[in-house]
């Protein structure tokens, strides 16, 4: 059984909104699909409240309003215990290259905290870097550059 909130967040990504295919209208319906694709109905619960935490901090001030954009982004000791050097190091790379500008960089820093993982490595800051810039308007070729450098990776590694 898939025990993973990533995992099931993953899942409905690739089998919904990747392909712009609608999901069942009612929770019951996806969350009885993803029952039978082997998720656990904790790891189902934590990823609809995931979802919906990326969704209220669009429209939220919970998020700080930033202005200087050569402003440095210090972490939290609670940050810097779960998002490590390389991935840290991958959000700035992302942001630098425009990928991320400051807003989205901290709902990617926020939905990585959100997934409580214990440790969390560069593939899980991709797709939630992906996840994140999929579900903001005006994003379209951030997304995209982003779906060619998780997808064109993970297909050129051999295993």
């Amino acid at each position: 059984m898939k025990e993973n909130v990533l995992d099931v967040l993953v899942y409905l990504f690739e089998n919904y909104m990747a392909d712009d295919i609608d999901p069942p209208q009612d929770h019951e319906s996806l969350q009885t699909e993803l029952r039978q694709a082997g998720f656990g109905a904790g790891e189902i619960s934590k990823a609809f409240d995931w979802l919906e935490g990326l969704t209220r901090l669009h429209g939220s001030d919970r998020l700080p309003k930033l202005k200087n954009p050569s402003a440095l982004r210090i972490y939290i000791d609670e940050e810097t215990d779960r998002i490590d050097v390389e991935c840290r190091g991958l959000i700035m790379y992302l942001e630098e290259a425009g990928v991320l500008d400051q807003h989205s960089r901290e709902l990617v820093i926020d939905r990585i905290m959100a997934l409580e993982a214990e440790e969390v490595d560069s593939d899980v800051v991709k797709w939630v870097v992906l996840m994140v810039l999929f579900n903001q308007p005006d994003q379209e070729a951030a997304y995209a550059w982003m779906e060619d450098f998780v997808f064109e990776e993970n297909f050129g590694q051999l295993h």
